[in-house]
């Protein structure tokens, strides 16, 4: 695949993470997997803790919401002010977050817990956060032209700076001169992109977006970003179409910037 030239006038890189800096089996078979394996281990140790007693009044709370609008939710409730038993109050909030990951949901408690879980798996060595190996060299690249580099993910900006902070290449965390999750739209929506423009104090125009997926490609165009694909193993496939219409890349080193 041949090089791809940012514009001239781009000041800022923003870049996706999943299937773009990092692979995406990281967070289906790494990730995701910790969380099931590890849960009750995790909350029978800090039950008691301020923080992990915050985690679970959210998901009351995330239950309570669920209920009043008709969806569907877990079978059990979370209480832990009813149950004399702990360990039954535990198997109840390990019965909705099991059920949340199973529906896929992407509510703002269970990402918290997640979280916290993924905090301790870093900070303890357990879990190191995967890059491809292409892309720290190219990110030291770019900042050496000048130019300033973003992360954009639906993940929490916590759980993109734990990634970063205790990645396979060590703390690479200085490279990076902001992170931005959902709390500033969907990735999928187009104010998201001139948000993080008016936030990093630039015009869409001089921010080049980096992503494997081209819902979020479309977004970022709609707002005037220049956007460039991202195409890995196990990412989704792309169309002729899509790939006739975006500039593509299988490798970090094929993006030239002028700086």
């Amino acid at each position: 695949m041949a090089t791809v030239s940012v514009p001239v006038n781009t000041s800022a890189l923003l870049l996706d993470i999943e299937g773009t800096t990092t692979p995406i089996t990281f967070v289906k078979d790494i990730l995701f997997p910790y969380i099931k394996e590890h849960l009750e281990d995790y909350l029978s140790a800090h039950w008691e803790e301020d923080e992990c007693k915050q985690d679970v009044h959210l998901l009351k709370k995330q239950i309570e919401e669920d209920m009043k609008q008709n969806r569907a939710c877990a079978v059990h409730s979370v209480d832990q002010t009813i149950h004399t038993d702990e360990e039954k109050a535990i198997r109840e909030v390990v019965d909705n977050v099991l059920w949340q990951m199973a529906a896929d949901r992407k509510s703002t408690a269970l990402k918290q817990l997640q979280g916290h879980m993924w905090r301790a798996a870093y900070t303890s060595g357990r879990i190191k956060g995967q890059v491809y190996e292409d892309v720290i060299p190219a990110i030291r690249r770019w900042r050496a032209k000048g130019l300033k580099v973003y992360i954009y993910s639906s993940g929490s900006v916590e759980a993109q700076k734990l990634l970063f902070e205790h990645s396979i290449e060590g703390d690479v965390l200085d490279l990076f001169d902001g992170h931005f999750d959902t709390n500033i739209g969907a990735k999928v929506d187009r104010k998201s992109y001139t948000n993080i423009a008016e936030r990093i104090g630039c015009g869409s125009e001089e921010i080049t977006f980096l992503t494997d997926v081209t819902r979020e490609a479309k977004a970022a165009e709609d707002a005037g970003v220049n956007v460039v694909l991202v195409v890995r193993p196990g990412n989704m496939e792309l169309t002729k179409e899509e790939s006739d219409h975006y500039n593509l890349i299988t490798s970090f080193s094929q993006l030239e910037v002028m700086g």
